[in-house]
């Protein structure tokens, strides 16, 4: 299913999604101290953190100012000083911007710590970052499974993502790299430059970041996917 869309301020869960992944992490063994006190039964998690200290402190090491960053990236410097500074949480394509300036694998921002060969998540396992609202009263629509945390020199930032349905207005965004996803449950709405689809489970897309573009949950139920996230260095 086809049809053309205005490609305003529409409701985005997902993009919402990949906007917070990259402040889960702030401390290098966050994550491990969190797999090991949960358990198959512990509760869904609402985890704050924020990715600009990780920035800061390579941003320094490289003996870098913000001026330098800002005009890497074009991105103002009273966003990075807001980002460094942990009061605001850079979307994907902030960070994609932020790891190429830095020299950096965003990977390393997004998801904490990069020290195994390999990386084996199993299902009873896996850790549920919810996302809420800055008063925590009520669901901002998704929760999401990182599914390969502390893979070394890893490409690829794979999750499970529960779309919920939400207000919520987002606006479409492009940035470097690639997606995939693929549908597990419900329906998924998703425009890519100028047209819209909709998915069913079964389903799967695979598009370049780099075109605006938009996924959300599609009706009134939950929407379950795969999102796989690739960006280079």
């Amino acid at each position: 299913m086809e049809e053309k869309r205005d490609q305003n301020k529409v409701s985005d869960a997902y993009e919402d999604f990949l906007g917070d992944i990259s402040d889960q992490f702030s401390r290098k063994d966050e994550e491990k101290d969190f797999l090991d006190s949960i358990g198959p039964s512990s509760p869904k998690t609402d985890i704050q953190v924020n990715v600009g200290e990780r920035v800061k402190a390579v941003r320094e090491k490289r003996g870098l100012t913000l001026q330098d960053i800002s005009q890497r990236t074009d991105i103002d410097i009273s966003l990075l000083e807001e980002i460094e500074k942990g009061d605001v949480a850079p979307p994907l394509g902030v960070v994609i911007k932020l790891a190429k300036a830095l020299e950096m694998k965003m990977g390393y921002f997004i998801s904490g710590e990069e020290n195994r060969p390999y990386t084996i998540v199993r299902r009873d396992d896996r850790k549920v970052i919810s996302r809420y609202d800055s008063k925590k009263e009520k669901h901002y629509g998704y929760e999401f499974e990182s599914l390969a945390p502390h893979k070394t020199d890893r490409h690829m930032e794979p999750f499970m993502v529960t779309l919920g349905p939400t207000d919520t207005e987002e606006e479409i965004s492009a940035h470097d790299g690639q997606e995939f996803i693929y549908v597990l449950e419900g329906n998924m709405e998703v425009l890519y430059g100028e047209e819209t689809y909709i998915l069913e489970p079964g389903d799967s897309v695979y598009y370049d970041s780099t075109v605006p573009h938009l996924v959300k949950c599609h009706g009134g139920k939950k929407t379950k996917i795969l999102a796989v996230l690739y960006a280079e260095r």
